[in-house]
């Protein structure tokens, strides 16, 4: 069953939450975007050793939850991995959370949330 085009209408823009090779790639490729004041916020947020775990759960939780103009939420896998309680119980169909390899960090298949839903899915 297809959802109602009033769950993905406006839902036009990308999100990333990633190291600064994966953000800078993809904002070169235009995905970047900023609301207009006065509350300013950007759909992209630049994670390295730095970044606390609290700010990228909030990243994720404006991302999901607040902005109705996602569409997709691209997040390294490696980030993922420090929300993985977070991404695990997320459930909706919109935006898409997506886990994407980064340059310094290989996909695993096995960690991907995703794809361990589809194979329990199909039994295996």
């Amino acid at each position: 069953m297809a959802a109602p085009p009033a769950a993905y209408k406006n839902r036009q823009f990308l999100a990333i939450i990633g190291d600064e090779d994966s953000v800078t790639g993809l904002l070169l490729a235009g995905i970047g975007h900023v609301t207009p004041p006065p509350d300013a916020s950007k759909n992209f947020l630049v994670v390295d050793a730095k970044t606390e775990t609290p700010a990228i759960e909030a990243a994720f939780e404006e991302f999901t939850k607040t902005r109705q103009d996602i569409g997709i939420v691209l997040v390294n896998q490696h980030i993922a991995d420090r929300i993985r309680h977070r991404i695990d119980s997320y459930t909706a169909a919109f935006p898409a959370v997506l886990e994407i390899p980064a340059k310094d960090h290989p996909y695993d298949p096995e960690k991907d949330s995703v794809l361990r839903r589809v194979r329990k899915l199909f039994g295996e």
